[in-house]
């Protein structure tokens, strides 16, 4: 019943507004015969008449001109007062709407000012002016205390109002912050996957390349030889497209039935890389310094990524048939260095420091995970590929899938 009441009350303001001036303009008349037992009663009747009306016709205006209409009822009150009324909640009536209306409209500051100054107004003139020497807590203990009601009413729903519009907002916020969350997850997955996919297939690619160069040059000099390496031709072949299905295989929905995706490669696997290489034509050496700590798979499958992209690069820019793999390990940090020596003519060929997609991607994939990166040509000939990444001594991450 509440609800539907408030309800019809916004829906009909004018309305509410005028069967409120109506009713209090009746209890402002029967207000105006009350008065303590055997004392006067004030023989004004039709001062108090225009009094009463046009204290109730202002309240028409409370909500679009609040200030304006306390002042109007608070010196019709007073001008009541003067009259030898007895001030009470039926002759206060109007000025108690008009200041609660003010409360919750405005600043407290504001509403405080207005509700000093009324009070001001009809206890002084009530002292002063009342012809019918009403006792004094009537005329100044009574009026200030009815009219701090509708003030102290008035300041409680505006705060009110404004933490449910605070909490609102709040709600509102974090929804769209869940939202926006949500998107930005989504394009990180998708670049992450994105950059998979290329170092999956710039690897394979390249390797494949070199195995079926090395072929078709053995096709002609070392034949026996050639059987070797379309074998080797084959698992590489087949190794990129089980990383691609892998890979691709994380765009599925969960409920699509398929077989469980195999763990992320880390530097575990680096032998087999480095391998795969040497059956293409480069040797790669590796060497490790300091004592090696447990990666976190993150970390671990980023230090192999870069290694593999690295040495794809050598293998598809430089002339060199050698690379250099260098792990050193410290207490916080990792450093991966990848290294050629091939001559400087060979290696003008190969991407400028700090651009090339694979560049760019092996240094997002080190950002990724707190690291740095840096790469250029060496003064004694040849390109290196420097990285450092941070070591998290706490429990290791769950294993995640390329």
């Amino acid at each position: 019943m509440n609800d539907s009441w408030q309800r019809y009350a916004d829906e009909h303001l004018r309305t509410v507004d005028t069967m409120s001036a109506v009713l209090l303009f009746a209890m402002f008349l029967f207000g105006s015969e009350l008065g303590v037992p055997n004392g006067p009663r004030p023989d004004a009747v039709g001062p108090t008449i225009a009094l009463a009306a046009i204290s109730c016709a202002a309240l028409l205006w409370q909500r679009s001109r609040p200030r304006t209409v306390v002042a109007v009822t608070a010196v019709a009150a007073a001008g009541a007062g003067a009259l030898g009324c007895l001030l009470t909640p039926l002759m206060l009536g109007p000025l108690m709407l008009a200041l609660y209306r003010l409360a919750v409209l405005t600043r407290r500051r504001t509403a405080r000012r207005y509700f000093f100054a009324s009070v001001v107004l009809v206890v002084t003139t009530a002292t002063v002016m009342d012809p019918a020497h009403h006792p004094w807590p009537f005329k100044t203990v009574g009026p200030a205390a009815w009219l701090l009601l509708p003030v102290v009413a008035g300041n409680a729903l505006r705060l009110r109002d404004a933490y449910l519009e605070a909490v609102q907002a709040r709600a509102e916020y974090a929804e769209r912050s869940r939202e926006e969350e949500a998107r930005h997850r989504v394009a990180e997955e998708r670049m992450r996957i994105a950059r998979e996919l290329h170092d999956v297939v710039a690897h394979h690619l390249a390797l494949a390349h070199a195995q079926a160069g090395t072929a078709a040059h053995l096709a002609r000099t070392h034949p026996d030889h050639v059987q070797k390496i379309l074998t080797e031709l084959a698992g590489t072949t087949s190794s990129a497209l089980r990383e691609m299905k892998s890979t691709v295989g994380l765009l599925r929905r969960p409920d699509d039935p398929d077989a469980p995706l195999a763990p992320s490669p880390g530097l575990a696997q680096l032998a087999e890389l480095t391998s795969a290489f040497g059956a293409a034509g480069l040797t790669v050496t590796v060497t490790a310094e300091g004592e090696p700590h447990p990666l976190s798979p993150g970390v671990d499958l980023t230090a192999y990524r870069i290694v593999q992209e690295a040495l794809t690069n050598v293998s598809k820019h430089a002339t060199t048939a050698s690379a250099h793999v260098r792990l050193r390990y410290f207490h916080d940090r990792l450093t991966v260095t990848v290294t050629d020596d091939g001559a400087s003519a060979a290696t003008a060929a190969a991407p400028a420091p700090g651009h090339g997609f694979g560049l760019i991607g092996m240094r997002e994939r080190a950002r990724s995970v707190g690291g740095a990166l840096q790469a250029g040509h060496r003064a004694e000939g040849g390109f290196e590929v420097t990285t450092e990444l941070p070591l998290y001594p706490s429990a290791p991450e769950p294993e995640r899938t390329p």
